[in-house]
């Protein structure tokens, strides 16, 4: 059913129309500015200077093109990627599937968590088993806010947060800028080593983030629902357009702002390969008020993230299983692995990196299926996926299943 935004409007009237559309990529982008990038990022920054640079545009690049497919997909077919899966795949099939996109998006869960929990340890000196008590207690919050008052709440909330997280993690640039010809050198795709292609691989896994592929065609489908036009349906997805664009390019510059802060700022000081020891050198360096303000953008960044990592888990359920539980239930259940390993106080950006890997390995579950659905006419109609977007996609697809496969070779080798 069309929600009442998609009425024909006059010209005069269609960037407003525009701008009632944002919102679903906003949330979407959450993802790309969780805790786990914060880790990979100033990891790569601090130890690598500008080496990885590359990385982070060619992931954001990935990243545009596919939650533009997988939004379009919600709103060309009416159903979310794990709908349309649960319905073609066979039981088994469907699910084992589901298995592996439920340990994707509880690795992406337990990383939000702990970097929610990271911030209020570095803002207030909680422990961080109680601080990942704390982040879950206000994500539960948040998520019943979305439950009372409905997506487009949700939504405004989610935006005032990705707000927080821009201003956090971008104001150390301004204080200390990065030096403009060793940036753009980074552009140049190199590795220095297996430790430099595991960081590249947790970028990206950080960045093209798999739940919220599966995520983006039920954010945009539960907004504006089914319309039966094509007319309307063409309108959409070309707004889409916008809302994807300005979401992930956000999204993009805050994360190559992280990296940009870490090799302009902690380069060679010791202990910058931690979030805790990172924030102490942003303190030590730029003044305790950027330091507050980073911590800030941390928490802001643990607290929406593993609300929106809740939601893409149950989508996924719901989609694959037919199984739908409460967002609050859930978000009760998916809290336990975070807290064990806070409790049991393995060092929290390592695990963060590491989780991060484990979402790059994900990645090909959930982007070759939605490049298959959404190149079929039978399944898309008129949407379907031009030539040379079906190519665009492919290539994003060789390329991550590529640094998987490089990753797994130079460790087994033990290159240095």
């Amino acid at each position: 059913m069309a929600a009442p935004t998609l009425q024909v409007r006059p010209v005069a009237g269609r960037l407003w129309s525009r701008l009632l559309l944002l919102g679903p990529a906003f949330v979407a982008a959450i993802a790309y500015v969780d805790p786990g990038n914060v880790a990979a990022n100033l990891t790569a920054g601090a130890n690598y200077g500008y080496l990885l640079v590359w990385v982070l545009v060619m992931a954001n690049a990935m990243a545009v093109l596919v939650q533009y497919q997988s939004a379009k997909l919600g709103l060309a077919t009416g159903l979310s990627l794990p709908e349309i899966l649960g319905k073609r795949l066979g039981t088994r099939s469907r699910r084992l599937y589901w298995v592996q996109a439920e340990v994707v998006a509880g690795a992406t869960d337990m990383a939000e968590v702990i970097g929610g929990a990271v911030a209020l340890n570095l803002l207030f000196g909680l422990p961080l088993l109680l601080g990942g008590v704390i982040i879950g207690i206000a994500s539960m919050l948040l998520l019943a806010l979305q439950t009372a008052r409905g997506q487009r709440t949700f939504e405004y909330a989610v935006l005032i947060l990705l707000g927080v997280i821009a201003v956090g993690f971008m104001s150390g640039l301004f204080v200390n800028p990065p030096d403009a010809g060793s940036a753009l050198g980074g552009l140049v795709p190199r590795f220095e080593g297996t430790d430099t292609v595991l960081l590249a691989a947790s970028m990206l896994g950080a960045t093209v983030m798999p739940h919220a592929i599966y995520l983006h065609s039920a954010l945009a489908r539960d907004r504006f629902g089914f319309s039966p036009d094509p007319a309307v349906r063409t309108r959409l997805i070309r707004a889409t357009r916008f809302d994807v664009l300005g979401a992930l390019l956000l999204a993009g510059v805050v994360n190559i702002s992280m990296l940009l802060l870490a090799a302009s700022s902690l380069r060679g000081i010791e202990g910058t390969d931690t979030i805790a020891g990172a924030h102490a050198a942003v303190s030590a360096a730029l003044g305790p008020a950027i330091g507050v303000v980073f911590a800030v953008g941390l928490l802001a960044s643990g607290l929406a993230s593993t609300s929106v990592g809740c939601y893409a888990g149950a989508t996924i359920m719901g989609g694959l299983l037919k199984v739908r539980i409460p967002l609050l239930v859930r978000r009760v259940i998916t809290l336990i692995p975070a807290l064990v390993i806070l409790g049991a106080g393995i060092e929290p950006t390592l695990a963060l990196v590491l989780s991060q890997v484990l979402l790059s390995f994900g990645i090909p579950f959930a982007l070759i299926p939605l490049i298959r659905l959404t190149g079929k006419r039978e399944i898309m109609g008129i949407h379907v996926d031009s030539r040379a977007l079906k190519i665009a996609g492919w290539t994003s697809a060789t390329l991550i299943v590529g640094l998987n496969c490089v990753l797994i070779a130079l460790t087994i080798a033990g290159q240095s």
